[in-house]
């Protein structure tokens, strides 16, 4: 009888540790950004110039990809300062531009005007029904950006993605995976692979970490031509309608 109140204390114990160590729950999961606080935060990034002025090497690959398959037309998600927008438009293809933040669209439109380049560039947001036709695209490319919402946002996204690619468009995506614990910001607990930074130029702001296999089970309605690690804290997602 001792033996077994002694297991069931250390039963007890047992779980009583996991609840401890459990995140906070429902206090943690409470984070719900306007879209109206979203574009402030990224216009306030954008005006103080805290943005990215780094093209992505990937993308001369992709340029090579959509010469391949005769790409014309494409959308750049999420297009920020445009400067990969500019790359392509640069190259040939004629562009379109989406991005939550006006300041964003002013930069971009500002250095097409500089390099006498067009796209045709507005201002929304991308985790909302796209303003555009069906079948319209050839091809749709998202630099760093299809990772800022949850997962069940996101996937409305590569939904509407797939609505507006023409049979056989191509979609290229780069997403975050888990970063260098040493790299790490504190940050607020969201949800598995979801949280928030508590500092730096994007905190509060919602974060999805993905891996191969996430990036797969997302995209099972796309046949994936290639994924692969750009850097130490990106994965990039070559794929077909």
């Amino acid at each position: 009888m001792l033996i077994t109140l002694c297991k069931e204390i250390n039963l007890f114990k047992l779980v009583f540790k996991m609840i401890e160590l459990k995140p906070e729950g429902n206090k943690n999961m409470e984070h719900n950004l306007s879209e109206g606080h979203v574009k402030k935060q990224w216009d306030e990034i954008y005006r103080r110039e805290e943005y990215s002025k780094h093209i992505q090497e990937a993308i001369q690959n992709v340029v090579d990809v959509f010469k391949k398959y005769n790409v014309k037309t494409i959308l750049d998600l999420a297009c920020g300062s445009g400067i990969h927008a500019a790359y392509l438009a640069e190259r040939g293809f004629e562009i379109y531009g989406i991005d939550i933040s006006e300041e964003a669209i002013k930069i971009a439109e500002s250095l097409l005007e500089e390099k006498q380049l067009h796209a045709n560039l507005i201002v929304g947001s991308i985790y909302r029904k796209l303003p555009y036709d069906d079948n319209f695209f050839d091809a749709v490319v998202c630099f760093r950006a299809l990772y800022h919402e949850r997962i069940e946002v996101i996937r409305g996204t590569i939904g509407e993605i797939k609505r507006i690619l023409k049979p056989n468009g191509l979609v290229f995506v780069t997403a975050r995976k888990i970063m260098d614990k040493r790299k790490k910001l504190p940050y607020k607990y969201i949800a598995p692979r979801t949280y928030a930074p508590l500092e730096g130029e994007e905190r509060g702001l919602i974060h999805y970490n993905f891996n191969k296999k996430l990036l797969k089970k997302e995209f099972k309605n796309y046949k994936i031509l290639d994924i692969w690690k750009e850097e130490k804290d990106y994965y990039c997602l070559l794929g077909k309608a």
